[in-house]
């Protein structure tokens, strides 16, 4: 064999080999969600002044953050976010809960962190319990939970048995936070369908839409837009049409963000292009759409 054919085959073999290193990079490549943690909340307590007047919240937001970025996810910080959005007059100063959910829903995070102390003083010595509970953004359901104590010291330096009891928690929590929102990407996430037909209505499921009845015609648009066809078979009755999962992309084809709300309102724009008149509400992973 010449030399130039055997530096050839080398070439192509090289290369080839160097297809599939980089396949292999791909496929085991981690999509890593965007995280924001923020401070539990007790009934009557203000956001703002907890994080500014509690030192334990803010070391403990800071801690959970370090601790999220040394392990390479993306995080938000929220004492950033709540300092920007006080400039906000538009936002209610009374209401905390929509002070809360404006700060996740500016954020863009794909998952928010509810962190939750807790200090105990006994005569055997203090410590503190330091509580996590992560939730996907867009559905509002539970991802992980975990329980880190510091074990007891006596020491009245909360701010460093608030950073033990990180220290015991932190990998456990953010593997298995990890682990449900790889599965999320993997299977798509899961939101609840209801359709229900207006009392003063004209149209029943079964009323003919097209070559078809309105119940078929909507099942049919869940089975062929429902991720990987993911989908329970609905509970139907006259003016009720009920899928208590259907599976949607954590992501469209331009890698954003594809929320449960933008998979309503493409079944709306569908129903819509038949004539129907329709209104959609949304709340967390529960959609409901009236047809009218």
């Amino acid at each position: 064999m010449c030399n130039t054919s055997f530096k050839k085959i080398v070439f192509f073999f090289s290369f080839l080999i160097g297809v599939f290193i980089n396949a292999q990079n791909i496929e085991q490549k981690t999509i890593q969600p965007k995280i924001i943690v923020i401070p539990n909340l007790k009934s009557g307590e203000d956001l703002r002044e907890k994080i500014e007047n509690d030192v334990n919240y803010r070391i403990a937001l800071t801690k959970i953050k370090e601790a999220f970025d040394i392990r390479g996810f993306t995080t938000i910080d929220a004492i950033a976010k709540i300092k920007s959005i006080q400039t906000n007059a538009a936002l209610s100063q009374e209401t905390q809960t929509d002070l809360k959910t404006e700060i996740i829903r500016s954020s863009s995070a794909d998952i928010y962190v509810d962190a939750e102390i807790n200090i105990n003083q006994t005569n055997s010595g203090n410590s503190v319990d330091f509580i996590l509970t992560s939730y996907e953004v867009s559905t509002g359901n539970s991802l992980s939970n975990k329980v880190g104590n510091s074990g007891k010291f006596y020491t009245d330096d909360y701010s460093r048995l608030t950073s033990k009891a990180i220290e015991t928690v932190a990998d456990d929590f953010l593997n298995v936070m990890q682990t449900k929102f790889d599965q999320i990407v993997k299977d798509g996430r899961s939101i609840i369908l209801n359709i229900s037909i207006d009392k003063e209505s004209s149209y029943t499921f079964d009323s003919d839409v097209g070559d078809v009845s309105l119940g078929e015609k909507i099942e049919n648009w869940i089975a062929d837009n429902s991720y990987k066809n993911n989908y329970s078979f609905p509970v139907i009755s006259e003016f009720l049409m009920v899928f208590d999962q259907v599976r949607i992309p954590l992501f469209d084809q331009n890698g954003r963000n594809y929320s449960p709300n933008k998979f309503s309102k493409s079944l709306e724009n569908y129903l819509k292009a038949y004539g129907l008149k329709l209104k959609t509400t949304y709340l967390g992973n529960t959609q409901n759409i009236i047809i009218q």
